[in-house]
Formats: structure tokens, sequence, C-alpha cells
């Protein structure tokens, strides 16, 4: 899971309230004004940021083609916060106040979600938490199994240790605290760590995911312990684990690094060599899964069948949340031509750029 242009797309929208009520219709803008409209044709999208690359290249265009695809007079109504909370708490009030009456929502903290929720329930808005479970009365939860996500990247990180793990040493790159999957990432991996690993001698949490951050952190790291004084690196993602690989670099250090979320600039530092694994998770399922949940919900239809499990909010206030929580996998140099590239995630071509083309022929991609 870059520069970031933040932007906040900001309109209005007047829709004739003598149009049909029905489940699919034409809609308004795809702003966030504070005009009418909400008569049961609109979908709210709002996404936490965009400094992970997948939010924009794949969760919000597969989403929207497939609520295009279920239901053809639907809109769609996206906003991205940027990482800035306030930010989106006016962009999910917007779409209430428009009438919308489904909204899916990656939230960027999730404990302040809860009063949003709540006041959305009483006007009879249905809130699907996407990817992040948000406090509140959500009517369903998409995402993975997150503590397992950790505990695969601490099984790979400790894999690629080799013979070295029980006496080696290792930092930890927590993802943002006001992530809900941070956590659970966090303990999934310190479940497998803690226990295969001699000690772990550095943590830090970062805020917003901030390759920048996990970069500067990771150069303290370095100046705390020593060159010699750590044998890996628990990344949360692939875009911190850029930020670290650098600072290792910079140092001439040569560890094992983590990641997850299977993008480019980390799939081709894998092939590299710099980077030792990354987490695959099968975004078009539980995108697609969303948008077909939040149509049914639109049209006042029953979702059993699409959410078979039941979780609790982290808090532990909300229970029995309907889920469907979709499994992940770790991929290595060896596997990304039968992960990655079978999925048409990216294509060879894609990966295999110039600066990559020998390290591609040496893993058999082509």
């Amino acid at each position: 899971m870059n520069a970031v242009t933040r932007r906040v797309v900001i309109g209005t929208a007047a829709v004739s309230m003598a149009l049909s009520l029905a489940a699919c219709g034409k809609a308004g803008d795809n702003g966030s004004g504070d005009s009418g409209g909400g008569d049961g044709k609109t979908i709210g999208l709002l996404l936490p940021e965009n400094k992970t690359t997948r939010y924009e290249t794949f969760d919000r265009p597969i989403m929207e083609a497939k609520i295009k695809a279920l239901c053809a007079d639907c809109e769609v109504k996206y906003n991205n916060a940027a990482q800035d909370t306030e930010t989106q708490k006016k962009q999910f009030d917007a779409l209430v106040t428009q009438g919308v009456k489904v909204i899916i929502l990656d939230s960027v903290d999730y404990k302040a979600t809860k009063s949003w929720v709540q006041q959305a329930e009483k006007k009879g808005v249905k809130v699907v938490a996407y990817d992040r479970l948000a406090e509140g009365p959500i009517s369903a939860y998409v995402s993975y199994d997150n503590e397992k996500i950790g505990r695969l990247q601490g099984e790979a990180l400790v894999k690629s240790l080799g013979d070295k793990a029980k006496d080696a040493n290792v930092v930890m790159i927590n993802g943002s605290p006001t992530d809900p999957n941070a956590p659970l990432f966090k303990k999934g991996a310190h479940s497998v760590i803690d226990s295969a690993v001699k000690k772990v001698v550095y943590e830090q949490d970062i805020p917003d995911w901030s390759p920048d951050e996990a970069n500067k952190k990771m150069g303290a790291a370095i100046d705390s312990l020593g060159k010699t004084g750590f044998q890996g690196v628990y990344s949360a993602n692939d875009g911190m684990a850029g930020g670290i690989i650098t600072a290792l670099n910079k140092q001439g250090v040569k560890v094992p690094v983590g990641g997850q979320d299977a993008e480019l600039a980390g799939l081709q530092r894998i092939l590299k060599g710099d980077q030792a694994f990354t987490i695959y998770k099968q975004i078009k399922p539980e995108a697609e899964t969303t948008a077909e949940i939040a149509v049914k919900l639109l049209k006042g239809e029953k979702i059993d069948d699409l959410v078979p499990v039941k979780v609790t909010s982290l808090t532990g206030e909300f229970k029995d949340i309907p889920a469907k929580l979709y499994d992940a996998q770790v991929v290595t140099k060896e596997n990304i031509g039968s992960t990655i590239i079978a999925d048409n995630v990216y294509k060879a071509a894609d990966i295999c750029t110039a600066e990559y083309k020998a390290a591609c022929e040496a893993a058999g991609i082509k």
C-alpha cells in the first residue's frame, strides 16, 4: 500500500423531486454539496487516502464498474479524504444531507465514525464498511481476515530469515494507529514473530502509513541499533517498505524486508532482491462484493448470502455485524507470475520495465 495530490471534489446537485423513487434511476453529480436529490438512486463512495496506490487504481474503478453493471442508472458519488478525518466527515455528512441512502465508507479514523454512522442510521442511511471496519451500527462489512494477514506476514519474514531466525533481532514498522486493520496486522505478526525470533528490538506505529515517516524511523533504528543490530524488518505495507529499504540502502544494510498490498513498486523491489515478499489481497472480489451489497441495500433486498459471518467492532460496542472476509497469500519472486500476472493485476510489461527486465527474465517472467 508516492507524491500525493490532495484533492477533494466538492460540488452540488439538484435533482427533481418528480423523479421516480425506484432503486435505480438518474442521479445528480459526483460532488458533495448540500442540495437535495436523495431519491434512492445514488450510492456514496468514500475512500480514505491516495498514498496507497490501490485505492484510485483498483478499488474505485472496480466498484464503480460493478455498480453500473448491476444498476445501469445508479449514480456513484465519490470522494477521497486524502487522509484527513475532518474532510471525510464533511463528505459523509454531505451525502446524508443530500439524501443518499447507501454509503460505502473506508474510514480514515475508525473511532471517529461512530457518531456519523449513528446519525445516518436515524435518517435511514445504510453504511457499508469497506476494507476497514468503522465504528457504529454498520449494515455490512467487507474486508480480509486481517489478523491472518499479519500471521502470513510474520511467517513469511521468519521464512526469509531461514535457519538464522532463532538468533535474529527484528525491527517492526507498523501501520497507522487510526486504521482499525493496523492493530490486527500487528497482532497477527506478533503471534508468529515473538516466538520465532530472538527479539523485537525496535517497533513503531506510523501515522497515515507514511513512507517518508517509515524512512525516518528506519534511519533512527539503524542509528540506535547499529548496522548489525537487527537481521530483518517487518513492514506493514509496501509503501512503507519502500521508505524503509531506501533508508537501509543508504546505510549499506541488507536484510529481509516484507510488505503488503502487492504494489507495482513492491513487486519490482521483490524481483530486484530488495524486498523479500508482499501480501497479495485480491481486490476485485472484495470491491465487487461491496458493490453488490450496496446495490441490494439500495433496492431493499436481502444481503444474507453475501455476508456469511458476524464480526464485532474493535471497541467491542457493536456486535453481530454481517461480514464477508477474504483470504490473502504471500507473494515472492517465485510466484509473481502465477498470482499477480495470472490474475491480470499487472501485466508482465507493467512490471518488467527496462530496469527490471533482467530480474524478470531470471524469475521466468516474460
